[in-house]
């Protein structure tokens, strides 16, 4: 490693969430670890594809934000992995901040192996993490993060391309932690 790679490494990480907030930044503070996942893909028509995936989360920012990494396939995987159906090939991040000002997490996902690029707003809805958005086509998004434990979450990733409010079930993502 470089001392330019290492240097912000250094200084993007942080060891905990930040004092002031760290109350409202256990919404996802809770994630923050090593998860292997089943992805679940389902297609227009009915089809379901699976396969396996990786997601990383820590604190930056002075503890003030989350970013995780979101993989499709494992990395391990990747160099030779053909596109997942459906879903593609994942290796994005998402930057995830609370705003105090709306009581509301800014959620910014960022994937440029797929050219995929989200903007949503994420709240406590019940037992469930819900984060809502639009697609680059206009369409409704909806990711969700539910069945929580310690160690384990159901993500559901879906859409509304008419906006009517009927969600269509897209990716579906089982994520046990790994060991530490």
């Amino acid at each position: 490693m470089n001392i330019a790679s290492s240097k912000l490494i250094s200084v993007l990480h942080a060891e905990k969430p930040a004092a002031d907030r760290a109350e409202k930044l256990q919404l996802y503070g809770r994630f923050i670890g090593d998860w292997e996942t089943k992805i679940i893909a389902h297609a227009p028509v009915g089809a379901r594809h699976e396969g396996s995936g990786e997601i990383h989360f820590g604190w930056i920012l002075e503890g003030r934000a989350i970013q995780d990494v979101w993989m499709i396939p494992r990395l391990a995987e990747r160099p030779n992995a053909p596109p997942f159906p459906v879903a593609g090939n994942w290796f994005g991040t998402t930057i995830r901040v609370y705003d105090p000002d709306i009581d509301a997490w800014r959620i910014y996902w960022i994937d440029p192996a797929r050219n995929v690029f989200r903007q949503q707003l994420g709240r406590q809805r019940g037992d469930d993490v819900v984060q809502e958005g639009k697609t680059e086509t206009g369409a409704l998004s909806r990711w969700s993060f539910t069945n929580i434990t310690p160690n384990s979450f159901h993500w559901l990733g879906e859409s509304s391309a008419s906006g009517d409010g009927s969600w269509q079930l897209v990716v579906e993502v089982l994520a046990q932690r790994k060991p530490a």
